[in-house]
This record gives structure tokens, C-alpha cells and sequence, in this order.
């Protein structure tokens, strides 16, 4: 037994040495003084006494002790079993919210990292843009199948034609066909793209005004060369269209260069941007629907006249048929009258009772008797 972790038993121990020092002490001092008087001898009868009594006092306490060790050992196992239920318990709860919140952190991992793989399509369809952009022709060719798609998305494939050569031989990115008596419409794409990002990547105020007119100047050529290539063919009317693919370059036109747009609608050009564009071709839908519901009502007005003649053909002939139908009727009745006649003269027929003539049941019954003889002549 570790008495350290006990008190009480320590301190019995100490109380036992205790005594076995005083009996010690008492030997030494009985050996010394052997010669003494009975005295000595009582006291010592006395210690011995005394001696056992705190023996059984001692065997009383370790009993004591021990007793209330087994009682503290069980609170001990008790309260250890309890935290270790509690203990146990709070674990499992940290692991199902650790499992939860990984969980979810695997969710939002696998979220950001479908995120990452969009921002890397599209960092690459950015750097596409930007080596398309930087070409000329594929920039010329990238506005020129915005421009296609957007004509096709509003306009029927019936109305326009894409590549038409005009009657001047000049060959437009795309003839728009409205219903007559309107002319044809041409459509060409233009993108100044670098011109304007030198505009816009000026270093000074000096720099930007001499890219703002080369910016210009880049316009208003394009322009021209629309309004001198295909509105002196036959049948384009005007204002033919300048197509834009950007609607930043638009907005800077009509914000800060409105002489440029007032100098294309004197040419003969409009320009617009995908948005402005757009309005056009639902403008352009909304007269050949209207000119298409024209002519259907000069259709259905022509077809109204014929089925009203073929009404009054039909009244007509209703009215002939119930002429006849008339006659039959007045026929009818007439065959009816000669039936009823015919009946009462057959009833009045059926009505007479005639007598029974006595020579001529004796010629019959003669003549069934004896039949005639056939002679051959």
C-alpha cells in the first residue's frame, strides 16, 4: 500500500515509530539503572500497557484507513467513469461536427475548384480574344460573323444574303431585302480597333488628341469607301450600315466625336453597334410582317369575293331545288287522292256477298267427274 497517497496511514505509522523509539529509549535506560528499586520496574509494566493500548488504537485507525481508502477509491472510479463517459460523449460530438464541417470544406473546395477551371477557360478565351483582336483580318472577320449572327437571329432566311455582289460588281458583307417598294439595304462590318486603343492608351493630353484624329480620320474612311462602293448600285437605299462589333468604340463616337456621326448620316451611312443593330433588324422584321399581312389581306379579300359568289350560286340552286321539291309535293299529293280512292272502291268491292248458283256447282262437279277427251283431228 503506498502510504504516501494516504495520510491516515502515515500517520500511524509515524505514531507506531513513535513508540518504538519511547520503548527503545526505556530499554537503554532499564539497562543503565538495573539497579534500581521496583519503581522502575512498575513504570515500565506501565509503558508496556500504555504500548498495547496504542497498538490497538493504531490497528483501529489503519482499519479506519483502509475502510475509507476503498470507499474513495470507488467515489474515484466513479467520478473517473463519468468523465469518461462525458469524455467520450463530447469526442463523438467533435467528430461528427469535424465530419460535417469537412464535409462542407470539400464542397466549397470542389466549388472553388470548378471556379478555378472556369477563370482558366476563360483567361483563355481572353488571350484567344486578345491574338484574335490583334489581327486584322480575323478582327475584320471576327466583327463580320457577329454581324451574321445577329442578322440571322432576327431576320427570316428569306430576307437577306450574305456576300451579294451588286449591280456595280462591288461585293457587300450583307444585303438586308425589304418588301416593295423599298430598296435593298447593305450592310458592312468595319473594327478601328488599334486606332482607338491608341486613343484611349495615350500617355499626355498631346498624345490622345493626335490618336483621337487618326481615330477619326480612320472612321469617317470607312465611311466613305461604304458610301462610294455600294450606294450607287441599283436598288440599295439609303442609309447603308456601318456595323460596329464593339459598343465601347460606338459610345466614344457618340460621346466625344458627335461631328463624326453627323458627317455619316450626310454620306449616307448609319453607324450602329450590336445593341443599336439589333433595334434595326426588329424595326426591318416588323415592316416585312407588315407588308406580308398586306398581302395576305388582299389575299383573303379576293378569296371573300369568290366565296361570295359561290354563295349566291348556291342560293340559287337551293332555290331551284325547292321549286322542285314544291312540284314533287304537289305530285305526291295527287298519287295520294287515286290511293284513297283506289282503297275505298276496294273496300266497297270486299263489302258485296255473292249467292251460290245450284246449276253451276252440278256443271262443276260434272266436269270433275268425267274430264273432256282430247281427240286428235
Amino acid at each position: 500500500m503506498n502510504l504516501a497517497a494516504n495520510p491516515l496511514t502515515l500517520i500511524g505509522a509515524s505514531a507506531v515509530l513513535a513508540i518504538a523509539l519511547t520503548l527503545l529509549v526505556s530499554w537503554l535506560i532499564l539497562r543503565s539503572t538495573r539497579g534500581k528499586d521496583a519503581m522502575m520496574q512498575e513504570h515500565m509494566q506501565r509503558l508496556a500497557e500504555q504500548q498495547a493500548q496504542l497498538q490497538g488504537a493504531l490497528g483501529q485507525i489503519v482499519t479506519g484507513t483502509q475502510s475509507g481508502h476503498g470507499e474513495l477509491k470507488r467515489a474515484l472510479n466513479e467520478r473517473l467513469e463519468n468523465m469518461s463517459k462525458r469524455l467520450g460523449d463530447s469526442l463523438e460530438q467533435n467528430r461528427e461536427k469535424t465530419g460535417e464541417s469537412l464535409k462542407t470544406l470539400a464542397e466549397r473546395l470542389a466549388l472553388i475548384d470548378r471556379a478555378q477551371k472556369n477563370i482558366e477557360v476563360l483567361s483563355q478565351e481572353v488571350t484567344g480574344l486578345q491574338a484574335l483582336l490583334s489581327n486584322k483580318q480575323a478582327r475584320g472577320a471576327f466583327g463580320e460573323i457577329q454581324m451574321q449572327d445577329l442578322v440571322k437571329t432576327y431576320l427570316p432566311p428569306s430576307a437577306y444574303d450574305f456576300q451579294e455582289t451588286l449591280s456595280n460588281h462591288t461585293r457587300v458583307d450583307c444585303l438586308i431585302r425589304l418588301p416593295a417598294p423599298n430598296d435593298d439595304i447593305a450592310v458592312d462590318s468595319k473594327f478601328p480597333l488599334e486606332n482607338w486603343r491608341t486613343m484611349n492608351e495615350a500617355p499626355d493630353d498631346a498624345a490622345k488628341k493626335v490618336a483621337a484624329k487618326l481615330f477619326t480620320n480612320a472612321v469617317i474612311k470607312h465611311v466613305r469607301d461604304i458610301a462610294e462602293k455600294y450606294l450607287p448600285a441599283e436598288n440599295i437605299s439609303k442609309p447603308a450600315i456601318m456595323f460596329l462589333p464593339s459598343e465601347a468604340i460606338y459610345i466614344d463616337l457618340h460621346t466625344h466625336f458627335p461631328d463624326v456621326i453627323e458627317k455619316s448620316f450626310r454620306a449616307g451611312v448609319a453607324i450602329v453597334a450590336p445593341t443599336t443593330f439589333m433595334a434595326t433588324l426588329h424595326t426591318m422584321r416588323a415592316v416585312m410582317k407588315d407588308a406580308q399581312m398586306r398581302e395576305q389581306a388582299h389575299v383573303i379579300q379576293r378569296e371573300v369575293e369568290v366565296l361570295l359568289d359561290d354563295i349566291s350560286r348556291l342560293d340559287e340552286r337551293v332555290r331551284k331545288l325547292d321549286t322542285h321539291f314544291g312540284q314533287s309535293k304537289r305530285d305526291i299529293d295527287q298519287i295520294l287522292i287515286s290511293t284513297g280512292k283506289i282503297r275505298s272502291r276496294s273496300e266497297k268491292i270486299g263489302d258485296l256477298q255473292l249467292e251460290d248458283d245450284p246449276k253451276e256447282d252440278a256443271v262443276t262437279e260434272a266436269l270433275i267427274a268425267t274430264p273432256p277427251r282430247i281427240t286428235k283431228n
